[in-house]
């Protein structure tokens, strides 16, 4: 991989799939040799955020952000045995007679659009994104683009996300009815975890949180990377009763490490699911906070109709309502059907 200036080439009629095709193991470039958030190990791969189901172990040579590549780092590969290139955003490193440049995704902290560009043809692979502002990621930014390749986990017009801040509002709330309960609110480690802290500061709660050490692991990078989250605590080690009144944040699921019985706590997530009412039941979800790191209707739709010029590819999720809403309003649109993404939260 060696850096170049980027530049758009002279127009060389080419097959899209020429320059990306899906392949059983993901996006796969042939002019350039290497793939696009593989779902299984490969010798050269560009990846677009840390989230498991884009980042996996054990591929030969791994291009993505210098925040994406701690992550990695972190989650996947302590022994260091793939081989790492941070790439800042808007840099453009040459892969093969490839362009592929990184632009900001919105999504998490140093979540990125791959654009890839040959012989004066320009795909964008969205990854994982949002348009709605997070003071831990950098904004999403538009990029022309020929082909336009988007997620659609909540592609039907039934999904549309209310203002996060409004969101953590409802905690705050139950947090002053309920000031003998703690709050335990499921969220990722990886992204959700952080907005959640950052929103809370931006509603004025400025106590120390508790959080998983997974969490915790996670902060210390956010931090590393200049995003200051506030006071936090581990859970480890905490006696439960110690709890009462206080906020929590953990992995859905996962073992907090706190001694004894939680006391009486009001068990919340964040999650774009929360806007189903019967899956927040199915998950004895007492307070449901509709909160998404993904675009919701309005977003997917106008950032489909902003980005591709010629064509939109849906990789994963509801691509059948976004197939139809494209078609009818005359873009041409195409499901890759791609295996391994995860579309829950």
């Amino acid at each position: 991989m060696r850096h170049r200036q980027p530049h758009r080439a002279t127009v060389v009629a080419m097959q899209p799939t020429d320059l990306l095709q899906p392949t059983p193991a993901g996006l796969y470039s042939p002019a350039g040799d290497f793939y696009v958030d593989p779902v299984r190990a490969v010798p050269r791969a560009v990846i677009t955020h840390g989230h498991a189901d884009h980042a996996r172990a054990g591929h030969g040579a791994v291009l993505a952000t210098a925040p994406t590549v701690d992550v990695m780092r972190l989650r996947y590969d302590r022994k260091g045995r793939s081989s790492y290139q941070a790439a800042a955003y808007g840099e453009t490193v040459e892969i093969g007679g490839v362009g592929v440049t990184l632009r900001p995704a919105g999504h998490v902290l140093g979540s990125a659009q791959v654009a890839l560009e040959h012989r004066g043809l320009r795909i964008v692979v969205s990854g994982d994104y949002k348009r709605r502002p997070d003071p831990t990621c950098e904004p999403f930014e538009p990029v022309a683009c020929d082909i336009f390749i988007t997620e659609a986990t909540f592609a039907l017009p039934v999904f549309r996300h209310p203002d996060a801040l409004d969101e953590v509002g409802k905690l705050m709330s139950s947090l002053r009815a309920f000031p003998e309960r703690c709050h335990l609110v499921g969220a990722y480690s990886l992204g959700k975890a952080q907005r959640m802290l950052a929103l809370l500061r931006q509603a004025g709660y400025n106590a120390p949180v508790y959080v998983h050490r997974a969490v915790a692991d996670m902060n210390a990078l956010y931090a590393a990377h200049g995003c200051d989250l506030g006071p936090t605590r581990t859970l480890d080690g905490m006696p439960a009763a110690e709890l009462a009144g206080e906020i929590a944040i953990s992995p859905p699921g996962g073992d907090t490490g706190v001694v004894g019985d939680w006391p009486d706590p009001v068990v919340a997530m964040a999650s774009g699911w929360m806007g189903v009412r019967a899956r927040a039941r199915q998950r004895g979800v007492e307070l449901p906070l509709t909160i998404s790191d993904h675009a919701d209707w309005d977003e997917l739709t106008a950032t489909t109709h902003e980005m591709g010029d010629r064509e939109v590819w849906i990789t994963h999720g509801r691509d059948d309502a976004l197939g139809h809403h494209l078609a009818a309003s005359g873009k041409a649109a195409r499901a890759l059907d791609l295996v391994g993404r995860d579309d829950d939260e």
